[in-house]
């Protein structure tokens, strides 16, 4: 892969430098990001590049090793009370650096010693990352997360995100659900309760905004514009699922496929005035099958946990369906 190189303003040894990302190097990025080992669709210049100009100042980061791309990291600069930090992009849900298959501990040492020294170059007074879940890697490997905390990058943050690894066939995957979903989606198709693929986005957002401010006192993370915009953006990975009762939408999950085999719900959503119809029970329940004949092997609820702190009533409603939980951290070191 090759990456326009431009001017390398940080260089830290012979071996390893720092180039600060370039709308030139787009492509390459993303090309990066499709072939890495922890690459999702978050990262991607595709997907950052959804968000208004000047909501954000990326401070995105090539790292090369005799010229050639050896990691990426998707960030940008926040200032708060605790000073200025390089942060994986806030408009991410996880970030931290993107690597390839096949990295060595002794190239993961670098890259850490390395963005290390252009951080306190540039006059940052720490870092900020969040590593995508363990999941979301085509291979196994905690070198990364090692050096990082050898090098003095300590936990911010230990959330857990709910986990479902998917069977084969729809037999199988209703046996992983506790007797009350299984109950549960019964009734919702007695009751008439019918699944499917929606481009109901205004509909839909309607109950989002109405469920998050009861429930939480929140305003979803993206407005109705951007939704739609991302949805046109990524057609075949962010699909919208209703659950209809007549002509009325009563629920609805949106699904980002994160990777190819990884689907995340990133918002879910139900009409309080019908939750005797146990509408997100048979959602889930024909969202795994719609994931199961598209390849996809792991369904990663999101977070039951907010700054640590567990919804222990989310987590039991996810576990039902016979998800368990996985980290999603955050890591920083002050400089």
């Amino acid at each position: 892969m090759e990456l326009t190189l431009g001017i390398i303003s940080f260089i830290s040894n012979k071996l390893m430098n720092i180039k600060p990302y370039n709308e030139k190097d787009a492509k390459s990025w993303d090309n990066f990001i499709s072939q890495s080992n922890n690459g999702t669709l978050f990262h991607t210049r595709k997907f950052l590049s959804y968000h208004p100009s000047g909501r954000f100042k990326d401070h995105s980061l090539i790292l090369l090793k005799k010229g050639i791309p050896i990691a990426l990291f998707p960030a940008a600069e926040v200032i708060n009370d605790s000073g200025r930090f390089l942060h994986s992009h806030p408009g991410a849900s996880f970030g931290s650096l993107i690597v390839q298959s096949g990295l060595t501990f002794s190239d993961a040492e670098e890259i850490t010693d390395t963005l290390i020294e252009y951080a306190k170059s540039t006059g940052f007074d720490g870092i900020r990352l969040t590593p995508p879940p363990m999941i979301y890697l085509e291979s196994p490997s905690e070198y990364m997360n090692f050096c990082l905390l050898s090098k003095g990058f300590e936990y911010d943050q230990r959330n857990v995100t709910s986990i479902l690894e998917l069977e084969s066939s729809e037999e199988l995957i209703l046996k992983k659900f506790k007797p009350t979903h299984r109950t549960a989606v019964r009734k919702a198709e007695k009751s008439g309760v019918k699944i499917r693929p929606s481009n109901d986005w205004d509909i839909f957002y309607g109950i989002l905004e109405k469920n998050l401010s009861i429930r939480h006192n929140v305003s979803p993370t993206h407005s109705l514009k951007e939704l739609k915009v991302l949805a046109e953006f990524f057609p075949d990975k962010i699909v919208l699922f209703g659950a209809y009762l007549g002509n009325d939408m009563i629920a609805g999950v949106v699904n980002f496929l994160v990777k190819k085999n990884v689907a995340l719900a990133f918002y879910i959503c139900h009409d309080e005035s019908f939750q005797e119809h146990r509408p997100i029970n048979l959602l889930f329940f024909s969202i795994f099958k719609w994931a199961i004949n598209n390849g996809i092997t792991t369904f990663d609820f999101g977070t039951f946990t907010v700054n640590g702190a567990p919804n222990r009533g989310l987590a039991r409603f996810k576990e039902n369906f016979g998800a368990s939980g996985v980290f999603r951290d955050t890591l920083a070191i002050r400089l």
